[in-house]
């Protein structure tokens, strides 16, 4: 059991049972009135996120915002990503390499989307989502989907393209073996006759780098791993 203790006014939002709009105001306002700054304040976020059971959209909202913003930018390095990033976004966010809800699916994906870099396997987890959701039915992605297929609709697409779109120019989407591999993955899960079409211009746009991206190494950790592991399993 955590020992970490809420602070007011968070610690009357966490006894609800449900986050509405009135709670995040009074958040934004006397519990991080300049946004999330510190290894604490997201702890207090993502305990929060685990004791109130239903959330407003203004909470995802917050939530995706907040954490995404200092993960990217009030982490080393700032303004981007490298493997400790990744490796601590892989251990609070999923599970055996599954995301565990489509919040923290879409958290992740906009930590990607706010980026100047994002590593291959950070790409290459998102992707194994969409594997996930049509092999096993499993995961974040799963749950967000419209319709429970095992062919690639146009939802899919647009994820595929919302992961892919930073790194696609020229009519050329140049892929990691991590990401290429993913990706045929997918292909081989499904009936090519039965996807979406623009699924088969995604496939003919994708190539294998010819030389891998250079990793980004130090020393310091993404935050404080200890209190904020705590408060995932709060």
């Amino acid at each position: 059991m955590s020992e970490f203790r809420f602070a007011f006014p968070a610690c009357v939002v966490a006894g609800k049972h449900r986050l509405t709009a009135e709670d995040i105001v009074l958040l934004r306002k006397h519990a991080f009135p300049e946004g999330i700054r510190t290894s604490q304040d997201v702890v207090a976020m993502l305990a929060l996120n685990n004791s109130c059971p239903e959330k407003c959209a203004e909470w995802n909202a917050f939530f995706v915002e907040q954490i995404a913003g200092f993960i990217v930018h009030y982490t080393y390095p700032q303004g981007s990503l490298d493997e400790i990033n990744v490796a601590w976004i892989l251990r609070m966010f999923t599970t055996d390499g599954v995301v565990n809800s489509a919040l923290e699916l879409e958290l992740i994906l906009h930590v990607m989307e706010i980026s100047a870099n994002v590593p291959d396997e950070l790409r290459a987890l998102a992707l194994d989502q969409l594997r996930l959701a049509i092999t096993d039915g499993v995961g974040g992605y799963q749950l967000s989907r419209a319709v429970d297929r095992k062919n690639i609709t146009r939802q899919d697409v647009d994820f595929t393209m919302r992961i892919l779109r930073s790194i696609a120019a020229g009519g050329v989407i140049a892929l990691s073996p991590a990401e290429y591999g993913v990706l045929h993955q997918i292909e081989q899960a499904t009936l090519p006759g039965a996807n979406h079409p623009h699924w088969a211009g995604i496939m003919a746009a994708v190539t294998l780098r010819d030389r891998p991206e250079p990793r980004r190494s130090r020393w310091l950790r993404v935050v404080d791993d200890e209190p904020v592991a705590k408060a995932a399993v709060a």
